[in-house]
């Protein structure tokens, strides 16, 4: 090989050395660059992946702390009766049912009282006479049923557990602004007798009302001076609020109170603003109200706000009544309330219409 190729040959062998030593550098630059990438990240991947296994904690901590039916413990694996309030019809088709669905170890039977109508006042009688396991309630309990108890060797509980309001309707054609909570008691104690002394038109007033010991709701407070004064003459007793509200479409002068979630939905009645004093009626519906040409397209809603803040006037607390005596009707009082208590429970109750206490 003579010295030019030589030479060439050479040159050949110097380039790839030169190309091959380039190209390792640069793989070695990158590995270091990366390696120092990976340290600087490593913090930041670690911090991330406490948060997010923080973040599962939390997460998973607070779905175990919400209570629902499966979460209540005593309920006990057995078939009972109970019955009471008809404001309860919602709670005992829509919440029971769940209850029921989640819990199958306990069946609840409603049981109708005989020979009066079903209310508050007629359950609690079935519950002092061994008739129920415990009772529904939309009135708080009264001195005489306190007593009837102690005298039978135990006592009744009043647990709460939801809230309704009170309102008063109307016939739809009936044009009145509204009524005052003592205009209201005046009418049922045949003292206001024609709606132009409230306001509205020169016609004779109606007042319906479920008799005072099957009522399922009061208007005059236990700690009111007027509690167990005679009804008016003017008042008709009806056996329950589906008769009563039948009996309104009716009767263009008529007059009838109920749990709000009984009436502000139906169509055939309308529901009147009440208030402290005349100048503060609050409507038991949201506003704007749904006129009866309206429904059943659309119905009214319950102000649920004005039930919960208070601002109301007439307020209808649900209780669970429980029968204090160590024994079964008291267990499955405990937990029936407790199951209506649970976060799950209290959701039930407001989509059956009512107010939750929690």
């Amino acid at each position: 090989m003579d010295n030019t190729n030589q030479r060439k040959a050479l040159i050949n062998s110097e380039i790839a050395l030169f190309l091959r030593g380039l190209i390792i550098g640069k793989v070695l630059t990158l590995m270091v660059i990366g390696g120092l990438l990976w340290w600087l990240l490593k913090p930041n991947l670690s911090t991330r992946n406490s948060v997010n296994s923080s973040s599962a904690q939390n997460f998973n901590s607070v779905s175990n702390n919400t209570s629902n039916f499966q979460t209540v413990a005593d309920v006990p694996p057995a078939s009972f009766n109970y019955g009471g309030s008809t404001a309860w019809a919602s709670i005992r088709q829509l919440v029971d049912s769940q209850i029921q669905s989640d819990r199958p170890e306990l069946q609840l039977r409603y049981v109708n009282p005989v020979n009066a109508s079903p209310g508050s006042s007629s359950g609690i009688r079935m519950l002092l006479d061994g008739k129920l396991d415990f009772a529904q309630s939309s009135r708080p309990l009264t001195d005489e049923e306190k007593a009837i108890a102690r005298e039978q060797g135990f006592t009744l509980e009043q647990r709460q557990v939801g809230m309704d309001g009170i309102a008063v309707v109307v016939n739809p054609s009936l044009n009145v602004p509204g009524l005052t909570v003592e205009q209201l008691q005046q009418i049922y104690l045949g003292k206001i007798t024609n709606w132009n002394q409230v306001g509205g038109p020169n016609l004779p007033i109606t007042a319906f009302s479920q008799r005072p010991e099957d009522a399922d709701t009061v208007i005059f407070p236990t700690n009111s001076d007027l509690k167990g004064q005679a009804l008016g003459s003017n008042v008709q007793y009806v056996y329950s609020t589906t008769e009563a509200v039948r009996q309104l479409s009716k009767t263009p002068g008529g007059v009838y109170y109920a749990s709000a979630r009984s009436v502000v939905f139906q169509c055939s009645v309308k529901a009147l603003p009440l208030g402290n004093t005349s100048g503060q009626l609050i409507p038991p519906y949201r506003e704007p109200m749904v006129s009866p040409e309206q429904c059943p397209r659309q119905r009214n809603q319950l102000n649920s706000q004005a039930i919960k803040n208070g601002s109301y006037p007439m307020i209808a607390n649900l209780f669970v009544i429980i029968k204090q005596n160590k024994g079964p009707e008291q267990q499955i009082g405990d937990a029936y309330a407790n199951l209506l208590l649970t976060d799950q429970g209290q959701r039930a109750i407001e989509q059956a219409g009512f107010v939750g206490v929690r």
